[in-house]
């Protein structure tokens, strides 16, 4: 029987639907735009078929330990990144303050791309695909349109149409780094737009999220599969194919393959942004999301894995067309999305047509990935201050506040100088670096601190049975080395970041940089030092103290009794509503 809300009262923090929600949900929020425009590039560029190596050796010894890890912590807890780190190990809370700093980060930028994509996605309807030809008021006269050219014949100084639609009508780039201008109010209208609808699809927490991931996580596989057929079906796709998995063993030795499978495993699963815990904070307390990990995982790398086929049969298609080689062609990132692939669909029929399905796939992968990510966000603020948020209109208040900061510091990325800005955030903000350290932490916490043994049980007492015993094995020891060892490959070949145009960026963007990457880090050491300045008792008391769990969140029956049943204590005051713990 449902109970009439009161006015004022708080309300609850909600629940799935049902199951498919949840796995709609994290299939959304982990399979994204990398996905499609980096995998497929860095597993030509990195040996073809051999980059499944380190690939599979990170997955197994990375992806799925910390995937699971993330997603059983929130279940266990019923709380964000932030609360359930303060939970677990009040010492390691920063974890989770770093998390969603990250989040914050790639709320500013990642939601760029989709304005970019929209714009492209309205020229598509045009009756001639406007990067198709050189007759369009922003080409210059080194323009050198498709038809009846070998692009191999061409002098240096050519430019095609779709590098000047890109740069030109789109980006209207600058030529300095330092140069800004002004902002191009076309682009700010459609990221206006694209943060409008992110809003409408958070604005109501998991009651709104659940029911839009039904469109949003499903849509980009019919067309990924729409894309993929019409690929293969075209000439020159074998060569495209065969180039994108033809296995080179020497590149094995290349210490940047390794670090390359590293970052793409980190970055795809979305490890150590903490809205895996969120999400999974929304579950049942019995849910197995044992076997939704390995199910989550095999359906992200296997989307990634058929994405190169539905890309590089196309790139192959345009080699062939344009005489050149695969590889004058292939590009990661925004390359590939805005420049490779419009002007391969640009040689085929009925462009507009396979233009539409391209950039519908762009803006929905890259839409449920931002809107779950802010949905994370904010319910790990409303369960830091659940009397203060879960009140009235103060949720939806409070995301209009998120939303309308992150759109004016976005505006910066629309400007002429905006690209530069991107490529900053992108290659720092959420950088390899970052989630590497905090992979590593994390690994610590729960392998040494609250310890493996009592985390496997934890998830025993969820599921009813325990998982592998290769899990305790990368949480204390696997994870943290091979985090360890990738992070200091990255210090000793590190190189400053290359931007659009060969231009290398500046010491003062560098520095801009590094100051983003340590917006989100430098919280995990200053919290611990915030906690342990104080908490009284001695330096040991104080460490003693704050590296147990500290359990004082509302609980049902069900969830109530599995922790008493789970961990070692003895409990002074237990009742529904409250459960304080004296540890022995």
């Amino acid at each position: 029987m449902c109970s009439q809300k009161v006015k004022g009262q708080v309300e609850d923090r909600g629940q799935w639907a049902s199951k498919a929600e949840f796995l709609l949900a994290v299939a959304g929020q982990i399979i994204g735009l990398g996905n499609v425009w980096r995998f497929p590039y860095l597993c030509y560029k990195n040996g073809g078929g051999v980059f499944f190596v380190p690939y599979m050796l990170f997955l197994v010894v990375c992806g799925v330990p910390l995937f699971l890890l993330e997603t059983a912590l929130g279940q266990f807890t019923r709380l964000g990144g932030v609360g359930a780190w303060m939970k677990i190990c009040p010492l390691f809370a920063g974890l989770g303050l770093a998390s969603q700093m990250m989040i914050l980060h790639s709320c500013v930028y990642y939601i760029v791309i989709l304005a970019w994509a929209l714009f492209y996605l309205c020229s598509s309807f045009q009756t001639r695909l406007p990067w198709s030809h050189c007759n369009n008021t922003w080409n210059t006269d080194s323009c050198v349109g498709f038809d009846g050219h070998n692009m191999s014949d061409l002098s240096e100084n050519a430019t095609s149409p779709v590098i000047e639609f890109w740069e030109r009508e789109v980006l209207d780039l600058s030529t300095r780094v330092d140069r800004l201008g002004s902002v191009n109010w076309r682009l700010a209208l459609c990221l206006l737009l694209v943060w409008i609808v992110c809003y409408f699809c958070v604005w109501k927490g998991v009651k709104s999220t659940g029911k839009v991931v039904y469109v949003t996580a499903t849509f980009p596989y019919v067309m990924l599969l729409v894309l993929l057929v019409r690929g293969v079906s075209l000439t020159g796709a074998v060569d495209g194919i065969v180039y994108y998995l033809k296995p080179n063993h020497t590149r094995l030795m290349d210490p940047q393959v390794w670090m390359d499978a590293g970052t793409q495993i980190f970055f795809s699963y979305g490890i150590c942004l903490g809205s895996l815990t969120a999400l999974g904070s929304y579950n049942k307390f019995n849910n197995d999301c044992y076997k939704d990990c390995f199910r989550l995982c095999l359906l992200n790398s296997s989307t990634s894995f058929i994405a190169g086929f539905a890309i590089f049969s196309v790139l192959g298609f345009m080699a062939q067309e344009q005489g050149v080689g695969i590889a004058d062609v292939a590009q990661s990132g925004p390359g590939l999305a805005f420049i490779a692939y419009p002007r391969a669909v640009s040689m085929m029929p009925v462009p507009q047509l396979w233009a539409v399905c391209f950039f519908l796939m762009i803006l929905m992968l890259g839409l449920d990935t931002q809107f779950v990510s802010l949905e994370a966000l904010m319910m790990s603020v409303s369960d830091l201050y659940p009397s203060l948020i879960r009140r009235g209109h103060r949720r939806e208040i409070l995301l209009l506040l998120v939303s309308s900061v992150c759109f004016l510091i976005g505006l910066l990325m629309v400007s002429p100088g905006g690209l530069y800005v991107f490529q900053i955030y992108d290659h720092f903000s959420c950088s390899g670096a970052s989630l590497l350290l905090l992979s590593v932490c994390q690994s610590v916490a729960i392998g040494w601190i609250y310890g493996a043994d009592r985390f496997i049980n934890d998830i025993k007492v969820m599921i009813g049975y325990e998982p592998l015993c290769s899990f305790r094995l990368c949480w204390r020891y696997l994870t943290p080395a091979v985090c360890m060892g990738t992070f200091g490959f990255s210090l000793i070949f590190w190189s400053p970041l290359t931007l659009s145009n060969g231009v290398t960026a500046p010491g003062w963007a560098t520095a801009m940089g590094w100051t983003l990457t340590l917006s989100s880090v430098s919280l995990l050491p200053l919290w611990a030092v915030y906690r342990l300045t104080n908490t009284p008792g001695t330096l040991q008391q104080r460490l003693h103290l704050l590296c147990r769990p500290a359990l004082d969140s509302p609980l049902t029956d069900e969830h109530l009794s599995a922790v008493q049943r789970s961990l070692g204590y003895q409990t002074v005051l237990a009742s529904k509503s409250t459960v304080h713990i004296q540890w022995e």
